[in-house]
């Protein structure tokens, strides 16, 4: 009971000004719309994530920086190992390094608001800072989905076609892949962005939500944003859905291609290149599509929290585990890249 009067007497304490009779009107005068004060000027927005637990506040804020720490060195180990051995130049790498520094630039733009979120609860966000962090959000989520379908592609040539694998995967045909992963959220998440922010906001300040995301903001609106919802969805199955198929596509043909090889030698190479993919795409897929498409579903924001916690902290720590725990080539290039270091400190 405590905390939940606590949790209420919070959540008022972030509800706009309460109407007032417009000045100088003679007695009887409807009042004010209660919006007015606020969506017509907008003030700082208030995350509430995670309020409804408040006695789990600094445990929660120790684990979600052990979390953060551990992405940026995974990720931040990825890359280099990539960029410094030799044997880790193949196109299949290349693209693991580029997930590698998506993954970094994701966790950035969440955990440090996440953390201030939970150590200093009440603490306001402007809406421009909001309206940035969503504009990132959702141009790293674009970007992934694209980079994952390059990654599939990439394991399909070596696998179905491996004899034309060098002429049909360049260095060049890479660089432009990646860039265009890379771009290619910057126009959805900036259409999507200007959009929703360009409805009036009202009611409370507060966001039931550990970041700024659209379903948390949609529930701010008071104006009808079925048009907007409509074409979140149309945009969510052009950016996730669409990939997502084409990656299934290709594992479709690539398992009646292993199906077929006659040594189970050659089968089990075969499958061992592609599961590290498969398992990365399986935990981001199934976590981000219960969010984006339904952004206004019936899902209590609690539940909201903890989904978004699996593509937001968890799929960015687990990459680089599962990407160097299952590839013995990374994990002979971190012993190559080890010894050479000690070697060049030892006098």
């Amino acid at each position: 009971m405590g905390s939940e009067r606590k949790e209420e007497n919070q959540t008022e304490l972030l509800r706009p000004p309460r109407s007032m009779p417009i000045a100088g009107a003679p007695p009887g005068t409807p009042e004010a719309p209660p919006c007015a004060n606020w969506s017509c000027a907008p003030h700082d927005l208030v995350l509430l994530g995670f309020a409804h637990v408040p006695a789990l506040r600094p445990l929660l804020a120790a684990l979600f920086l052990a979390m953060f720490l551990l992405t940026l060195l995974g990720n931040a180990l990825i890359v280099l190992l990539s960029a410094l051995d030799p044997a880790l130049r193949a196109p299949m790498y290349f693209f693991l390094r580029h997930l590698a520094l998506l993954e970094i630039c994701f966790s950035l733009d969440i955990v440090p608001r996440l953390l201030v979120t939970v150590l200093w609860p009440g603490r306001g966000v402007s809406a421009a800072g909001c309206a940035l962090q969503l504009l990132l959000v959702l141009s790293c989520v674009t970007s992934e989905c694209f980079l994952l379908t390059a990654m599939a592609w990439d394991r399909h040539v070596a696998i179905c076609r491996p004899l034309r694998y060098g002429a049909l995967v360049s260095p060049r045909l890479c660089h432009l892949l990646a860039a265009t992963c890379w771009l290619a959220g910057v126009p959805v998440s900036l259409v999507f962005t200007v959009w929703l922010f360009s409805f009036p906001f009202c009611g409370p300040r507060g966001i039931r939500h550990f970041f700024c995301d659209i379903a948390p903001l949609l529930s701010l609106v008071c104006a009808d944003t079925s048009v907007f919802e409509a074409s979140v969805l149309a945009a969510t199955v052009l950016v996730m859905i669409v990939p997502f198929c084409l990656i299934a596509t290709s594992y479709g043909k690539i398992l009646a291609t292993v199906l077929r090889m006659p040594s189970a030698t050659s089968r089990r190479k075969a499958l061992s290149t592609c599961a590290s993919h498969l398992m990365v795409v399986v935990l981001f897929y199934g976590t981000t599509g219960v969010i984006h498409l339904r952004p206004k579903a019936s899902y209590s924001p609690e539940s909201k929290q903890v989904v978004s916690l699996s593509y937001t902290l968890v799929t960015p720590m687990l990459n680089p585990l599962i990407y160097s725990l299952r590839n013995k080539e990374v994990k002979a290039a971190l012993g190559r890249v080890c010894v050479q270091r000690r070697g060049t400190c030892t006098p």
